[in-house]
């Protein structure tokens, strides 16, 4: 079972890009930490999480004040996922246990076809799980890494 639509349709149309950007949004208004989602057709590591760290440092996501960001990394063709998250975070998550538990949900909905609905989730769970050890403070957060979705090559 592919873990990735193999359609020639794009993996999201404007809206579901929106979608997801939503959570992103609601996530970081319940905690100061910072969530982004890259997503490419070809993963060039063997190990998606080393390409994973690789796209973290390209976007300078280790440079937030509280090293608090997470990336949720896709290579669609190679249908490969990773989700990492910087030295902040591991000291209040559980470290390793609790990225694996998250990427299991993500990869639960991507066999079935359901990839909107598990970043929206994966991302939404993450944001509460964060909210509890870095809640969002109207007064000192800003938002230190644009939304957006990335899309590589």
């Amino acid at each position: 079972m592919a873990i990735f639509s193999t359609s020639k349709k794009p993996l999201l149309s404007a809206d579901e890009a929106q979608e997801v950007v939503g959570a992103i949004q609601y996530a970081e208004g319940i905690t100061s930490g910072e969530l982004r989602v890259y997503i490419e057709s070809h993963c060039t590591y063997v190990n998606a999480a080393d390409r994973a760290w690789e796209v973290f440092e390209q976007l300078k996501m280790h440079l937030t004040q509280q090293r608090n960001a997470v990336l949720i990394y896709m290579a669609l063709k190679d249908r490969q996922i990773a989700i990492v998250g910087d030295e902040g975070i591991h000291h209040k998550v559980g470290k390793e246990q609790y990225w694996k538990k998250e990427l299991r949900i993500l990869q639960d909905f991507c066999k079935e076809d359901k990839i909107v609905e598990g970043l929206v989730t994966v991302i939404k769970d993450i944001g509460t799980d964060l909210g509890t050890h870095f809640p969002h403070s109207e007064k000192e957060d800003k938002n230190e890494i644009p939304d957006d979705i990335v899309f590589g090559h």
